[in-house]
């Protein structure tokens, strides 16, 4: 049975004054332990040391947006591997789609950020996804199935359970559209598909594959409710805790 993991990426919002007050919101708003549940938040980097302090004694894990695939050297601005464990970091997420979009991230540096994380027990959030164009042209099978095999390039079948994958819908991120129930478990059983053609079917099994769409309180129940669909990267929404908890909770009722 797969564990909900819920993960709120803050994205580029708030800096440690406005993280604090945030977890501790969430913190409030959080009625029980979620003992069914996997939680995480990614704050900006700047932030990820206070958050770290201040979850210490809480089950909520902590986790970076982005990662640089060398040790270290001449890269500004960038953060290593090394950094986020010494930081307190469990998860790093790889390949957004904003970060493909704006930064140039690529499949070939998706795959060797995942390698490197691995390497340091960094759990990546792997983002696969289609634009609307993409989705329009009915090539969206294709392009996820190519983008899902090439960040697991040279990955082995024990190193991929540690993957976490998350399926973006770009056209439905911070649009405030929603893909459907059956677009989400649609594309979620394709991507489970592609990964037991990878490695076999108990590795895709066991592999979990969140939404990350716009997901919020009034459809997380219907979206969580799918059989293929193992949890929820969450932008917007997770930036109240009120609505970030209500999310939690209701996962922790549907497991």
């Amino acid at each position: 049975m797969r564990r909900f993991l819920i993960a709120g990426n803050w994205k580029m919002n708030c800096g440690p004054v406005d993280a604090a007050e945030l977890l501790e919101g969430l913190e409030n708003a959080k009625t029980e332990v979620a003992e069914e549940v996997d939680v995480l938040v990614c704050p900006p980097f700047v932030s990820l040391g206070m958050s770290v302090n201040y979850l210490q004694d809480t089950d909520i894990h902590v986790g970076a947006q982005n990662i640089h695939f060398e040790d270290n050297g001449a890269f500004t601005g960038e953060i290593s591997a090394s950094m986020l464990t010494e930081c307190g970091c469990s998860f790093v997420i790889i390949g957004h789609s904003e970060r493909r979009e704006y930064f140039g991230e690529t499949d070939s540096s998706v795959n060797k950020k995942i390698k490197k994380a691995l390497a340091f027990d960094l759990v990546p959030v792997l983002c696969v996804g289609e634009s609307l164009d993409q989705r329009k042209q009915d090539i969206h099978f294709d392009l996820v199935k190519n983008q899902v095999t090439a960040a697991l390039e040279g990955i082995s079948g024990d190193e991929a359970l540690d993957v976490v994958i998350a399926y973006e819908p770009i056209w439905a991120i911070g649009t405030g559209e929603t893909a459907s129930k059956e677009q989400a478990q649609e594309m979620h059983a394709h991507i489970r598909g592609v990964v037991a053609d990878l490695y076999d079917q108990e590795t895709a099994d066991e592999i979990r594959i969140l939404y990350g769409g716009s997901m919020k309180p009034a459809n997380a129940e219907e979206l969580l409710s799918q059989p293929d669909v193992d949890g929820g990267l969450i932008g917007g929404a997770s930036l109240n805790a009120e609505s970030f908890a209500e999310i939690i909770s209701i996962a922790e009722k549907l497991s």
